[in-house]
């Protein structure tokens, strides 16, 4: 399944949504312009790599503070497709989580999320060598705090059966709730794998972060959202 757009309109620009979605493709426009072996180094770089954490030991010299690479990660990504994936997420359940937060702690929260995805990342993996680079763990954090905020949202989606493909709307809870499914199965299945791929449990952690930041975070002047309850 891949979502398209929400039912949820926002109440005003998502000011912080559009500039980090700015600065991601940004950092990989200056990654296109990096020859082959300069582009690998850059992901090295940047990236967080889990054995440095736990050993503190640096396999490379980075231009930040070792810890710095838990931030500097978030804004690199290996490929178009996997930026671009990134990216329509943010921007399809960004908005409204920041329409509830507020600007300020959207951005907060989107780090803290950030952060409990390379927690959980290096936790499943401690000693791997493998750069940890993307934002889908911050963004798996926005996608909990939409969960819990919109359940009942309805989500245009693209949806795969077999060789035939349609476009419907299913409510927000089966589609983030079969996303998190797949994340989860998938870290399972794959945990202990010394290869480059997807960093599953940083999905889950950040999603996990997501559902029990976002109600301590949320602005108190506004109620339950029942906008989402919408047939």
């Amino acid at each position: 399944m891949i979502p398209l757009r929400d039912n949820i309109p926002s109440s005003r620009t998502p000011i912080i949504t559009v500039g980090l979605i700015v600065i991601n493709v940004l950092v990989y426009l200056n990654q296109l312009t990096l020859p082959p072996r300069a582009a690998v180094r850059f992901v090295y770089l940047y990236g967080l790599i889990p054995f440095e954490i736990t050993e503190g030991q640096l396999l490379i010299q980075h231009p930040v503070p070792l810890y710095g690479t838990i931030l500097t990660s978030m804004f690199v990504h290996g490929g178009l497709f996997h930026l671009a994936g990134n990216m329509l997420y943010l921007w399809i359940f960004g908005d409204n989580v920041e329409d509830r937060l507020g600007r300020f702690r959207f951005l907060l929260f989107y780090l803290l999320s950030g952060l409990a995805a390379a927690a959980a990342q290096i936790l499943s993996d401690p000693h791997s060598q493998i750069p940890m680079v993307g934002a889908s763990g911050a963004i798996s954090g926005v996608l909990g705090a939409y969960l819990l905020l919109y359940p009942h949202a309805r989500v245009v989606t693209l949806v795969f059966f077999g060789w035939f493909v349609r476009v419907i709307e299913i409510r927000a809870l089966i589609v983030l709730g079969f996303w998190i499914v797949v994340q989860l199965a998938s870290g399972l299945l794959t945990w202990g794998a010394q290869v480059g791929g997807v960093a599953w449990f940083a999905h889950v952690g950040g999603f996990v972060a997501g559902l029990v930041m976002v109600i301590p975070l949320r602005r108190r002047a506004e109620g339950p959202d029942w906008a989402g309850r919408l047939s």
